[in-house]
């Protein structure tokens, strides 16, 4: 053997597309392919937005439907206000009517007792 050429090397006999076979070299070969790895992935399912869509769908607009979440509890805290105002208006012309009734009955007199019945008749009482 001759030590100027090269070491021989393993040949590998392969078929070629038309059916013949021949020898080849293994490192001119195209290296093998691992199979294809399918990933999946498994979404769950989204939030629900029903009412999102009924109003967007109903032609109302997204700006409308943004007001309404911005104004909403606005306008619950506004009347409910409103409501403790005139809770607190009742309750106040109650005792003052109260205080005015006592005291014309207090007072007495024939005036007193006179108005103190009128306001017995409005009431219901005899």
């Amino acid at each position: 053997m001759d030590p100027n050429l090269p070491a021989p090397r393993a040949l590998t006999v392969i078929q070629l597309p038309d059916g013949t076979y021949t020898y080849t070299d293994p490192a001119h070969l195209p290296a093998p392919q691992a199979p294809q790895q399918i990933v999946q992935h498994i979404h769950h399912a989204p939030p629900d937005r029903t009412v999102q869509r009924l109003a967007l769908g109903s032609g109302i607009g997204a700006g409308a439907v943004a007001a309404g979440v911005y104004f909403g509890p606005l306008l619950v805290g506004v009347l409910t206000a409103i409501a403790a105002n005139l809770a607190m208006l009742a309750f106040l012309a109650a005792v003052m009517v109260w205080g005015v009734v006592t005291v014309v009955r207090s007072v007495g007199g024939t005036d007193g007792k006179a108005a103190a019945g009128a306001v017995r008749k409005v009431r219901g009482r005899r």
